[in-house]
């Protein structure tokens, strides 16, 4: 069951979340409609490559990443999408492009768009295509430590 590790480490942090069951959806956009989350709410997770890492960025559903911000934002030369096939081993119990984001879970940074951070709650993916989890971002905030970096259009 791939939202198993998920829902462990938030019982075992006493975070309050909710569970959405929906019919099989592939992008975000398609998953907030499913799950009647608003887009800017929905939270979207890019696997990125920073220097040769792999890090997570999170934005809303509604929004695009802009790799050349993020470079300029960390001050870095290289950060690149990650392939698929780069990434897929690095999460054994999720569903190809269902990633929580959870980088912590899976020893990878985590950079959040401000205009998700603004948000009261965020849902996003559970590690299949057919749940969502939706929280308060300020556990999010708690659990993850993600940093806060402009990098959406």
């Amino acid at each position: 069951m791939p939202a198993k590790m998920l829902k462990e480490f938030l019982n075992r942090h006493h975070t309050k979340y909710i569970s959405i069951q929906h019919s099989p959806a592939y992008t975000a956009q398609e998953v907030a409609a499913l799950a009647h989350v608003s887009g800017r709410d929905m939270a979207k997770t890019v696997i990125v490559k920073i220097e040769g890492q792999m890090a997570m960025v999170v934005l809303p559903a509604t929004r695009k990443v802009v790799l050349s911000d993020l470079r300029e934002k960390l001050g870095i030369e290289h950060a690149t999408l990650a392939t698929e096939e780069e990434f897929k081993t690095r999460f054994p119990d999720c569903e190809p492009g269902a990633m929580p984001p959870f980088g912590n879970l899976y020893g990878m940074d985590v950079f959040v768009a401000p205009s998700l951070a603004a948000e009261e709650t965020i849902a996003f993916n559970a590690g299949t295509h057919t749940e969502v989890i939706q929280m308060a971002y300020a556990d999010f905030d708690r659990l993850v430590q993600p940093k806060v970096v402009c990098f959406t259009t």
